[in-house]
């Protein structure tokens, strides 16, 4: 990568604008005095107001493997919302949001990490929230941003279908037009948490004769308690219910609920994934991971040494390490690249590739980590008690979760075919 410096970045003999900056070589990373009162601030307050039974909740899950609750999940989210709007740091003040420069979300996200604090649920914020204030009108803002910047209505995402995945435009669950409602009749999966949504914002089909399949789109929000919805869990590999499939039998939906014009809904649906491809990268909370499986190793044993000091072991962590800034770098040049108004572009198909490829390989050496108890079997009694260590419960579940974040949000392999067109010019 060409490292580009974001707008903390100061130059080591002169303040100038970031555009002479980039001219430069000689460059340090140190935060301006605005910048660290900022990130003393957001430290204050995490410290102060992050719930202690949501911390109680994440370590039983983290030991356990057991489920948060819709109101586990929300919480933090709630305690931001009322706080200038931190819990949507990028939206714009106009809509309730923080307005975070692109330094100051970094700081806020690292902080967060830091902290270990549960992270907001991005369907909201980071995926509808954008598309409504970008492309709704003035009643679809007045009646839904309110709501996703408090946090008392939760949103879910019906995008994939059965068949229809990385190939999405082929999806086939349709919406057609009668009187002041579309009726949407088909079938959406892997719908995330949809058991706890009030509201889930789908891409329809409203003209199957339309000369490219992209072309027949619409981008449609739909109440979840609607008649004709029904939600049915996908248990995954470890009992979990995390996702669903979402199916619409004859669902009525007000005209008004169409985001924009009809059948232009794939516009709609590239900008938020660009967005979510962007928040996927997950730069904070890779280099968290990393500093735990760190002090992991630095317990276990191998061969009467501290694993840390295994050569072979040290090797991977550097690797990884390296993997990452290299990542997070792309991600500050990103961020300068949005606060410019530009928005995210092929760049974010980028992150999404290497930043889930990082979360796999982090997972991975966890795993290796604690050896013979990262299997959940092996590492526990006919009575089913755990007799491992507290810090290996649980490995193997994250380890298989994150199986599917290479697929999830566009599968990498079609975001390299994004970065051969985009970018390349293949």
């Amino acid at each position: 990568f060409f490292f580009h410096p974001h707008p903390a970045i100061r130059d080591s003999s002169t303040s100038r604008g970031l555009g002479d900056v980039y001219k430069r070589q000689s460059m340090d990373t140190a935060f301006s005095s605005e910048d660290l009162k900022f990130q003393s601030d957001v430290r204050e307050f995490i410290s102060n107001n992050y719930p202690k039974e949501l911390k109680d909740s994440i370590g039983t899950k983290r030991k356990t493997g057991k489920e948060l609750s819709r109101d586990d999940l929300m919480s933090w989210h709630k305690i931001l919302g009322k706080h200038n709007g931190w819990s949507a740091p990028g939206w714009p003040k106009q809509y309730g949001g923080a307005e975070f420069s692109p330094t100051q979300k970094y700081i806020f996200e690292q902080e967060c990490a830091r902290a270990e604090c549960q992270y907001i649920m991005p369907f909201g914020v980071n995926m509808v929230g954008p598309v409504i204030y970008t492309f709704g009108n003035d009643e679809q803002k007045a009646k839904h941003l309110p709501g996703i910047l408090s946090g008392d209505v939760f949103w879910c995402q019906g995008y994939s279908e059965p068949g229809s995945g990385s190939d999405l435009a082929s999806l086939k669950t349709s919406a057609v037009k009668e009187g002041d409602h579309y009726v949407v009749n088909g079938q959406k999966t892997w719908t995330t948490l949809a058991q706890h949504a009030d509201w889930i914002f789908c891409l329809v089909r409203t003209n199957p004769d339309a000369e490219k399949p992209q072309q027949g789109i619409s981008f449609l929000l739909i109440d979840m308690k609607t008649p004709g919805i029904t939600v049915r869990p996908i248990k995954l590999m470890d009992g979990s219910h995390e996702v669903n499939e979402t199916w619409f039998d004859n669902v009525k939906v007000p005209v008004e609920n169409l985001i924009g014009q009809e059948n232009m809904g794939w516009t709609y649906a590239k900008f938020l994934l660009a967005h979510e491809r962007s928040g996927i990268a997950g730069v904070a909370r890779s280099k968290k991971a990393l500093e735990r499986i760190k002090q992991i190793a630095s317990a276990e044993m191998s061969y009467g040494e501290p694993l840390i000091q295994d050569p072979a072991f040290k090797s991977k962590i550097a690797n990884a390490e390296l993997e990452l800034s290299s990542l997070e770098y792309t991600e500050l040049r990103t961020l300068a690249k949005d606060s410019a108004g530009k928005g995210p572009g092929p760049e974010s198909s980028l992150l999404k590739i290497k930043g889930t490829d990082i979360q796999q390989m982090v997972t991975e050496l966890a795993m290796e980590a604690v050896g013979y108890y990262a299997n959940p079997h092996l590492g526990t009694t006919l009575s089913n008690e755990y007799v491992g260590p507290d810090y290996a419960t649980n490995l193997s579940g994250s380890y298989f979760n994150f199986r599917k974040a290479s697929i999830y949000g566009g599968s990498n392999e079609i975001q390299r075919n994004i970065i051969a067109k985009m970018v390349l010019g293949l």
